[in-house]
């Protein structure tokens, strides 16, 4: 890991009466792992969102490597959100995939319609990035002929053809069947040791300990405690986020 890729300093969102996050910081370095986990309602989507424009915060900074700061008291540029997007990519809960274009025609869409990108290199690009999620042959099948593991990787290989910086997972595997979260957890972790910066909102603890170099704890909009996986899981110092993990960890008791 190196220099910082991502800063944002007090971000606050707010729907209608509702304020969602309450000041948060968050530095993402580059080469880096960052998994939020805490409660549904938290704040960890909305913040997620945030880095990348797709929420714009009610107040905060963000800046990303060198660029320009956005600062969300005041209107920002769409030149400015779109330059910030530009540089990230989402993966979703959902899928999204187009039903009516092919596995290949959807990946390629992107890079072709977005960045410009000649049609022949954006289908050898994204046909090199198939065959190493094990979808090569799945180029020409649609969307509703494909397992629900096969669709979030053809997803995450959508983000992968864009080239982005930082790649956004919004709980990628609380969608799927028990039997199926393996497959995707298997490709964000190779992305992972291949050095690509990532923030993932999780409820898999167990890839948040085993990938993650930073975790941070949400709950009512603000960060409650951050820290490195082995200090989090093993010996957290808030009893709310005790609890949480007590409550994942032992749904028994």
């Amino acid at each position: 890991m190196s220099e910082a890729l991502l800063a944002a300093r007090g971000i606050r969102k707010s729907f209608g009466e509702h304020e969602v996050l309450r000041g948060v910081d968050l530095d993402v370095r580059r080469g880096q792992v960052i998994a939020l986990i805490g409660p549904s309602g938290s704040g960890k989507t909305t913040l997620l969102r945030s880095l990348n424009g797709l929420e714009t915060p009610s107040a905060g900074t963000l800046e990303l490597d060198g660029g320009p700061s956005l600062d969300f008291a005041r209107p920002v540029p769409k030149a400015q959100r779109f330059a910030l997007r530009d540089r990230s990519a989402m993966v979703f809960q959902h899928h999204n995939l187009f039903p009516h274009l092919t596995v290949l025609q959807n990946v390629v869409e992107g890079p072709v319609q977005v960045r410009r990108v000649p049609r022949a290199e954006a289908e050898a690009r994204a046909l090199g990035l198939l065959e190493r999620v094990g979808l090569a042959d799945k180029r020409d099948a649609y969307p509703r002929q494909l397992s629900g593991g096969q669709q979030q990787r053809v997803g995450i290989v959508r983000a992968l053809a864009l080239g982005p910086d930082l790649l956004l997972f919004d709980e990628p595997t609380s969608a799927l069947d028990p039997e199926l979260v393996g497959e995707v957890l298997t490709v964000m972790k190779e992305l992972a040791d291949e050095g690509w910066t990532m923030v993932v909102v999780t409820h898999e603890l167990s890839f948040a300990r085993a990938v993650a170099n930073e975790v941070l704890f949400l709950d009512g909009g603000v960060v409650l405690e951050r820290g490195a996986p082995r200090d989090l899981f093993t010996d957290p110092q808030q009893e709310r986020t005790r609890q949480f993990l007590h409550r994942i960890l032992n749904p028994l008791d």
